[in-house]
Order: structure tokens, then C-alpha cells, then sequence
């Protein structure tokens, strides 16, 4: 139990659950022409989810010294694993994930995509030891690889199944991943902005250099505050430019989208509390999956 609390396993399930929806909800139901079959496809899921773990195994190695202040009863690097073994996972399913990114990437016939999964491997290592220091820079990098969770899937299946007689409905698809992932990004990055003034204090006695330690926790509230807006705005112009014929789908958007992000915008405004920052970052995770069970509604869309 220790070890999947340690791979956050249910992140791991979200990414599972997302990659599943887009294929089987998005690319079968209207017949898109995709690259990988289903052994493929599983492949992708699991070297996706294989350098996720990693990425969370990692993160927390290098956290062990603001965990211990900010959730010292979530502490497993040290306490019930060693780093050793920690690290040695870390690396194990960076191997597997990098592999399966080598063999899918040929069996595609794009060998170049072999590079997306080294970069993100890579990236996943610097953003634990150096960039999530680094002021919203963190929160940016740490975000478009969320992102990136879902524009795999269109990399790997959609793109190089394009011909020319397919071309317009393959890219129309994968404009709507690219959509997703844009929402992925905002709602992931003023998340990561609220948990950082949430640790604060660990990350302080850590001399890291999160936005709140640098300028404050209350200018950070504020600024987070403006970000949060901003997929508020953004959902909003989605459903006035594309989807305002769809009744079903703007109510759908309307209560679980765009109300439950209102509240939590507001709440930023006026929290002041650890308990209260926790809370806002919750209900950010569920407007995350809210967000992406709306795939489930585009047989309504596009039918």
C-alpha cells in the first residue's frame, strides 16, 4: 500500500480513465482513423502511467524535508520505504516507460516521437530537483506536462493516421484534444499555485523560492485569485464559440464546470487558513475530472 500511495495511484487512475474516454468515447464511436490498435494502445496508457509514477517517486525524494513539515502522516520516503528503493523504482519505471515510448514510437512509423517520452522523463527529474523552486515556472512546467497526458494520445494515434482524404476529421479531433489539454493546463497551474501557499511553511523551512516565499502568501492569494479566472473565462468562450446550440452540454459546463470554479475563485479570495487552501485545491482536482467525463457528452456534439 505504501508503494501506491507513493506512485499516487489515484493520479495514475485519472490518466487511465482520461486516455481510456478518448479512445473509446471520442475516436471509436465516430469511426476515427487511429495508428495504434489495442495492444498499442495499451502500451501508451502504461508508459504514460510508468513515467507519471516516476515522476511522483521523484518528487518526493526530493520533498522529504518540506513534507515532513507540511504532511508529516503522508511521509513514506524514509519512513516506510528507503530512498534507496525509492529511487531504484524511480528508475525501473522511467526504463519501462522510455522502452514502451522507444517500441511504440517505431511501430507508428514516427521514430522522432521516441523523443517526447526522454524529454518528459527528463524534465519530470529537473522539475523535482530544481525548477518547482524556481517562481510559476514550476507551476507552468509541472502543468504542461499534465497537458501533455492528453496530447499524447493525438501524437501517438490520431496524427500519424492522417491521409488525405481523412485529414479535416483528424484534425478537427485533435484540436478538441488540444482544447483538453489547454483546460488540463489552467486548472493544473492554479492548483499547483494554491498548494504551494498551502506549504508554505514546509517549503520556507526548505529555503525554497515558491511564489508565496518570495513575495508573500497574501500577493501570491491574489495572483492566484487573477489565474483562476482564468479557465473560468476560457470555458465560457468554448461554450458561446462551439457548443451554445447544445443544451445538454451547457448544462452540464454550467453546473459542474463553470459554478464549481466560481467557488473556488471566490474561495481563494478569502482564505487564509492551510485548511482552506486544502479545500480549494480539492475542489480543483474534481473540476479536473468533471472536466475531462465531459468527453463522454461528444456523441451529443458531434453527432
Amino acid at each position: 500500500m505504501y508503494i501506491l500511495n507513493l506512485i499516487r495511484y489515484k493520479n495514475l487512475v485519472l490518466i487511465v480513465l482520461v486516455q481510456l474516454i478518448i479512445r473509446f468515447a471520442l475516436f471509436e464511436p465516430f469511426q476515427i482513423d487511429v495508428k495504434l490498435n489495442v495492444l498499442g494502445y495499451s502500451l501508451l496508457i502504461l508508459a504514460t502511467v510508468c513515467i507519471a509514477a516516476a515522476g511522483n517517486i521523484i518528487n518526493d525524494i526530493y520533498d522529504i524535508e518540506t513534507d515532513t513539515v507540511n504532511k508529516p502522516d503522508k511521509v513514506i520516503v524514509g519512513k516506510y520505504i528507503s530512498e534507496k528503493t525509492a529511487f531504484n523504482l524511480f528508475f525501473i519505471l522511467n526504463v519501462i516507460g522510455v522502452g514502451l515510448g522507444f517500441y511504440l514510437s517505431h511501430s507508428v512509423g514516427k521514430s522522432p516521437f521516441f523523443s517526447i517520452f526522454v524529454i518528459i522523463s527528463a524534465t519530470l527529474y529537473v522539475y523535482a530537483s530544481f525548477l518547482k523552486q524556481i517562481p510559476v515556472i514550476g507551476n507552468i512546467v509541472i502543468s504542461i506536462l499534465v497537458a501533455m497526458s492528453i496530447l499524447i494520445v493525438g501524437v501517438f494515434d490520431v496524427l500519424p493516421a492522417i491521409t488525405e482524404s481523412n485529414r479535416a476529421t483528424q484534425i478537427t479531433i485533435f484540436k478538441i484534444l488540444i482544447d483538453y489539454a489547454v483546460f488540463a493546463f489552467l486548472i493544473n497551474l492554479v492548483r499547483e499555485m494554491i498548494k504551494d501557499i498551502e506549504d508554505v511553511d514546509g517549503d520556507y523551512n526548505a529555503q525554497m523560492n515558491t511564489l508565496p516565499i518570495v513575495i508573500g502568501r497574501e500577493r501570491a492569494k491574489y495572483i492566484a485569485f487573477v489565474f483562476g479566472l482564468l479557465p473560468i473565462a476560457v470555458v465560457i468562450y468554448y461554450l458561446v464559440t462551439y457548443l451554445y446550440k447544445q443544451q445538454i452540454v451547457i448544462g452540464y459546463f454550467l453546473v459542474f464546470i463553470i459554478a464549481p470554479l466560481i467557488y473556488a475563485t471566490i474561495k481563494i479570495y478569502s482564505a487564509t487558513s492551510k485548511n482552506q487552501f486544502h479545500h480549494i485545491s480539492i475542489v480543483y482536482k474534481i473540476v479536473m475530472l468533471l472536466g475531462m467525463l465531459s468527453l463522454l457528452l461528444y456523441p451529443i456534439i458531434l453527432k
